[in-house]
């Protein structure tokens, strides 16, 4: 089979304007072309859309991934592909990738095999350009922070409490912790500094969270950059950035459309990290989409105690979305892993192997139904290595908790190898929920029973534990006013706990929290726990080493 690079290549696109047009309704003048396959859509044309009635929304999130990925996207995809064949109007909803992954070790996030977004190399590098936009806006703030103490300091700024950092979009463990401003009076105070990945920043988080300027400019004044001297919270707003801020993300606001290898349309929009972050799509893009389409096919990232948590606690919470139901991605290999099995070893067949690691999948299945009150169908995405026995074992024991479960191969097949899935989500869709739909906790709860209530009834953790800076910390925000809103935990995606190695469904683990960041401008708390790291590090064996420019210049190398 060719590679996901050979498949995309060798595409036939079809003209934006004609997939806008005939999939979705859109009028060329609506809109904003760059060049012939991508597209952003009128945010004016959007907002004139606001009395449509509101699609489907399915969810696709996943059982607690192996480290390669279980191809979330690539159904997400194949999922979309397929109701397109089947003759529905729908659209894909997919985060922007970004460059860290793309050049580190999980690769691109376009999807994969014959379920993918194109043009590839164009989304998984630049692509608008709205990450470039996001990263310029947010290390403006930076400079202005430091040019505003160099040049008096009328707001009383403490550096030392400085927590607003800069970033980029690429993976640099040496940029974690830096000093800035050495070189000499001229060049400022100097003060402890570090950078994030732009997908891990508040400022991504308050892009995906928002749909119009006025409110992405209200957001952006509410971020907190540290304090004064005297204790009181500085913002942006006081600083005069907002304004700036907001102007070098006008264009990036608006969602970018392309389409699937079958020609279905998708918008991809926005990208923060669901184990740093909190792993959604745009606002603007779902909300678009739930206009424009009768089903929007979107997903969040990693394991549903990660991404889709967050989906439901911050962006639906925030926004009044609700899904309809859940796909939750399962592969007979990520099932071998968390029954015991080591990654050299997951081609081999052990049936024993999955139904032990059955046990990773069922919370995640519980979760949804009982503490999110979603309805929720399995999709196996199958790997050649895959055999029947196994297929036939994780089918069974889905079945025995009550749920469906359907073998899909649109890597390989496209949207006819999941059209099974299809059938089986519009079926879901066309009973009533046995569900009410609910969040993992209600607004009045503290902070730190928010958390609790996550690790208790979503990771099976039998207690919290909190860093002394991080329980003062936490203190602090709630003194300031800001204990009313969610929490996003960043942990570690591989498994419950903190601890990456701890596979399966381990229950009476300590949830330990290091770290606590707010972000009053997405309108949450991060509460960062175990080792995770909002910078991540290149591996030793990055897969920059193996991307190139031909001599034709065709990019190769991209996964």
């Amino acid at each position: 089979m060719l590679s996901d690079i050979e498949i995309a290549n060798a595409a036939v696109l079809r003209p934006i304007r004609d997939v806008a047009a005939e999939t979705l309704g859109i009028e060329e003048r609506h809109l904003v072309p760059y060049g012939h396959h991508k597209a952003k859509v009128d945010l004016g044309y959007l907002a004139s859309l606001a009395d449509r009635p509101l699609g489907r929304l399915v969810l696709v999130t996943a059982l607690s991934p192996t480290p390669p990925g279980e191809g979330k996207t690539t159904t997400t995809v194949g999922l979309t592909d397929a109701l397109h064949g089947l003759g529905h109007r729908v659209v894909a909803c997919l985060r922007e990738p970004s460059m860290g992954p793309v050049f580190g070790m999980k690769g691109g996030a376009a999807g994969g095999g014959y379920s993918q977004v194109v043009p590839m190399t164009d989304i998984n590098l630049h692509f608008t350009g709205d990450f470039a936009a996001i990263a310029a806006a947010n290390n403006l703030l930076s400079a202005l922070i430091d040019n505003h103490v160099h040049h008096g300091n009328e707001l009383d700024i403490d550096v030392r409490s400085v927590s607003w950092k800069r970033v980029l979009d690429t993976n640099d463990r040496a940029l974690r912790h830096v000093v800035v401003a050495l070189g000499g009076t001229g060049n400022g105070y100097p003060r402890e500094d570090g950078f994030d990945i732009v997908v891990a920043s508040e400022l991504m988080a308050i892009f995906c969270l928002t749909e119009s300027w006025a409110d992405l400019k209200r957001r952006i004044g509410d971020i907190v950059i540290g304090y004064s001297r005297s204790g009181t919270p500085i913002t942006a707003r006081e600083l005069g950035a907002a304004g700036a801020m907001a102007a070098l993300l006008r264009d990036a606001l608006a969602p970018n459309l392309v389409q699937t290898l079958e020609g279905a349309p998708a918008f991809v929009h926005g990208g923060p990290f669901a184990n740093i972050a909190h792993g959604c799509s745009s606002v603007a893009a779902t909300r678009a989409g739930l206009r424009l389409a009768d089903y929007v096919v979107t997903e969040a990232g990693f394991g549903a105690d990660l991404g889709a948590e967050k989906f439901v606690d911050i962006k639906c919470r925030k926004w009044g979305l609700r899904p309809d139901v859940a796909v939750v991605v399962a592969t007979v290999r990520a099932l071998k892993y968390h029954g015991g099995v080591a990654l050299a070893d997951l081609g081999t067949e052990d049936v024993a192997a999955v139904e032990a690691g059955m046990a990773n999948l069922r919370r995640h299945l519980d979760n949804i139904r009982e503490v999110y009150g979603i309805p929720c169908v399995v999709a196996v995405n199958r790997f050649p290595t895959d055999t029947d026995r196994e297929i036939a074992t994780v089918v069974e024991l889905v079945d025995e908790c009550g749920v469906a479960a359907y073998p899909a191969t649109h890597f390989a097949d496209g949207g006819v190898g999941a059209q099974d899935l299809a059938k089986g989500v519009l079926q879901v869709l066309d009973e009533p929920s046995p569900y009410e739909f609910s969040y993992t906790y209600p607004d009045d709860l503290s902070l730190a029973e928010k958390v609790e209530a996550i690790a208790t009834r979503l990771y099976g953790a039998g207690h919290v534990t909190w860093q002394a800076k991080a329980r003062r910390r936490l203190q602090r925000i709630e003194r300031d006013g800001y204990g009313d809103l969610p929490v996003c935990i960043a942990k570690t995606q591989y498994s419950f706990s903190t601890d990456p190695t701890l596979v399966g469904a381990p229950t009476g683990h300590e949830l330990h929290v290091r770290e606590v960041r707010l972000s009053a401008g997405a309108g949450f708390v991060v509460v960062v726990c175990g080792d995770m790291m909002t910078m991540p590090g290149l591996p030793s064996d990055p897969a920059a080493a193996r991307i190139d420019l031909a001599d034709d210049g065709t990019i190769l190398g991209l996964s």
